[in-house]
């Protein structure tokens, strides 16, 4: 009784975390409470409350918790029992109980039913959903109670009960649509190349940037003074009115954007379209993408559209180490560092910009008229090593008015750490650095790792730095690789490293982890450093989409989170390992993880006896013997597969009583049916089938 109301604390707890106020054992609300008055689980038509019942909106939550995870529900045929023994002693057939009470009895027909079962660290929480007509959804299990606050849970009903497509990926099938017209409209009258067709994409959106400065009318075909000359003059104007400093970092830019008017397919009149191709590609990125671009001030759509047209034309990017990073990640970024308006943030390979534009988005919202200004014009600085990408990005941040654009074109360590951290006085870190490049001795210097080390000496002491690395980098795959872990170690501190969903970068093939540290403090050898499996974090790929959200993604960030920030301290530890390192450790949640969850003693004792039986043949008694039990159990002609459990580990001593003698020597054996456990280095073992002699 004292474990189910350690879990019942445990779960107003962590519904309170999300400010879902509920009832214990009883209800405030008067409807509710006179439902509830012969709702008794003994089905005697007496008084019954659940464990917890909330009102949230025009829904209904209630919950029943059970200390035992095997207690969590009782089917019938495949259907929740609702017989007197189900509801009393099944968590999530008493929720069902309550639910159908308040059906029945109250206005409110929309609940949300809830079987929690387990203790802190090891428990599920199942909801399921029942209407008006008692209709019941079952529903994955949820980590938190993030999806059914007053802001989510309309959302995650029609998401998840109505099953309706979400606005959000409405929009994002929309917008990969209008990519794969666009490529297909720069592929066919342009003529232009995979690396091409995002810099005329940009070059266009900082001409429509002049606003009424610019007319696309404008844009006649004239032989002379073509629709190029007035685009570029327009992007000129544009990149001068944003102040871009100095003139040659504005000529750079300007350099990658005078194809519109050297290349002549553009600038000629079409017969098909009756225009020439850059005022068609004008006209369809006014009407169709502009306003995505500048308003949506957290996506990258450049970004996106960069990688969308290098997967139309059969490349990946990964023979130049690109791999561009999904808003997702670019978001969490902001939450582990937990970024703040008067944060200067600084990524050394900005590519397009994604965390750039992701981290100055965050910083607004939470900023004041003079720190908004301030972020724009000093707080945002990049660098970027492809010309092309580095025009990319400066249109990027010039579209969301981030002032001088503090972008620089160049190698990252080309640039001393030292005058680095004196210059832009960086107090976060974000980068996600070119991947596979170290590929012998000769290139290890561009190695995952020495991006990482030159990071974190690169930002001031006390600064938080978060990377996006292949898992392999964390591992140490190589000497050097170790080496380096070693001086990161020597200087800075590691955090924590989070396992990621296989697919985060869909169709690239890279299995990556974020890396979090603190940079100039040493790390103390008895930090505990927290390892995560994020790997099942809500996102899910859907075909001709790509990798998309689901609505319990908002639970498992919300969870991760709160591990994260320390809320939640007994997390299961196939989720989060806290441990002390070496520089020579696997920084993987895998290296660390050990199970933590005993099997029921039934799931043991049924595994044991059925590989004991097969391997030595114990006929004689059969092996109802084993573990004291009187019901007769068949042998078996083949291993089954162990139960689909998770165990840990245990010493003999915790589970058998051990006493020393003398020892049973070979010549004292006779071969019989009782095993033999020996001490022997070779079996360590049951290593013979023996009666026992006694002399």
């Amino acid at each position: 009784m004292r474990d189910e109301l350690d879990l019942t604390h445990y779960i107003q707890n962590r519904l309170e975390a999300v400010e879902i106020f509920s009832d214990m054992q009883s209800s405030r609300n008067v409807e509710l409470d006179n439902a509830l008055r012969t709702a008794s689980k003994a089905h005697n038509g007496k008084r019954g409350y659940p464990d917890h019942i909330a009102l949230v909106e025009d829904f209904v939550l209630v919950m029943e918790d059970k200390s035992d995870r095997l207690k969590l529900v009782l089917r019938d045929g495949g259907e929740l029992s609702r017989t007197v023994d189900a509801t009393q002693n099944y968590a999530l057939n008493g929720a069902l109980h309550y639910a159908l009470k308040i059906i029945d009895g109250t206005r409110y027909k929309k609940v949300f039913a809830f079987g929690n079962a387990g203790d802190r660290k090891h428990h599920i929480i199942q909801p399921i959903f029942i209407d008006a007509d008692k209709n019941i959804t079952e529903l994955p299990p949820v980590d938190t109670f993030k999806n059914f606050t007053a802001e989510n849970i309309d959302a995650y009903y029609r998401r998840m009960v109505l099953k309706e497509i979400p606005p959000e990926e409405l929009e994002l099938k929309k917008i990969l649509r209008r990519a794969e017209l666009l490529h297909e409209h720069l592929r066919n009258y342009g003529q232009l190349g995979e690396d091409e067709k995002p810099l005329v994409v940009s070059a266009i959106l900082l001409a429509l940037a002049e606003g009424k400065n610019f007319s696309v009318d404008r844009l006649t075909g004239d032989t002379f003074d073509t629709d190029g000359a007035k685009l570029f003059d327009k992007v000129k104007v544009h990149l001068s009115r944003a102040n871009v400093r100095p003139e040659v970092k504005k000529e750079r830019v300007l350099s990658q954007f005078r194809l519109i008017k050297d290349r002549p397919i553009l600038n000629a009149v079409n017969r098909t379209l009756g225009k020439t191709p850059l005022k068609f590609f004008t006209e369809f990125i006014a009407d169709k993408i502009y306003d995505a671009v500048v308003n949506n001030s957290a996506e990258d759509y450049l970004g996106r559209f960069y990688g969308e047209f290098i997967s139309y034309s059969g490349g990946d990017g990964q023979s130049l180490g690109v791999v561009l990073t999904p808003r997702h990640i670019t978001e969490l970024f902001c939450e582990l560092v937990d970024l703040k308006p008067d944060d200067t943030v600084f990524d050394p390979c900005c590519g397009t910009g994604s965390f750039l534009i992701a981290a100055m988005s965050r910083m607004l919202a939470d900023a004041d008229e003079l720190q908004r200004k301030l972020i724009k014009q000093r707080q945002i600085h990049g660098i970027e090593a492809r010309e092309d990408m580095f025009s990319i990005a400066t249109t990027n941040m010039i579209l969301r008015g981030d002032g001088q654009s503090n972008l620089i074109c160049g190698d990252f360590f080309a640039h001393e750490a030292d005058t680095l951290q004196a210059e832009l006085c960086a107090t976060v870190g974000m980068m996600n650095p070119p991947y596979s490049q170290a590929k012998n001795a000769a290139t290890a210097h561009l190695s995952e790792l020495r991006f990482v080390n030159h990071l974190l000496n690169s930002v001031v002491k006390g600064g938080r730095v978060s990377v996006i690395v292949p898992v392999s980098a964390m591992i140490g795959k190589n000497r050097d690789d170790k080496r380096v872990k070693g001086d990161i170690l020597r200087a800075h501190t590691l955090e924590g490293v989070i396992s990621l969903n296989k697919n985060t970068f869909y169709r690239i093939g890279v299995v990556p982890c974020i890396a979090v540290f603190t940079a100039g403090e040493p790390h103390p050898d008895s930090k505990r450093v927290k390892f995560i499996n994020f790997e099942d974090d809500g996102f899910e790929v859907k075909k001709h989409v790509g990798l998309v959200e689901t609505e319990r993604a908002k639970d498992k960030k919300s969870y991760l989170l709160d591990c994260w920030r320390g809320k939640i301290t007994d997390a299961p530890s196939k989720f989060m390992v806290e441990t002390t390192i070496e520089p020579a450790d696997e920084w993987v949640h895998s290296f660390y993880y050990y199970n933590d969850e005993l099997p029921a003693a039934e799931d043991f004792s049924d595994s044991v006896a059925d590989y004991l039986t097969f391997e030595f043949n114990m006929i004689a008694h059969g092996r109802e013997y084993l573990f004291g039990r009187k019901k007769k159990i068949p042998p078996l002609t083949e291993p089954p597969p162990l139960a689909d459990k998770t165990w840990r580990e245990f010493l003999f001593e915790d589970i058998f009583i051990i006493r020393r003698g003398e020892p049973l020597y070979k010549q004292y054996m006779q071969r019989g049916n009782i095993p033999y456990v020996s001490a022997s280095s070779v079996n360590n073992g049951v290593s013979e089938q023996v009666f026992i002699k006694i002399e």
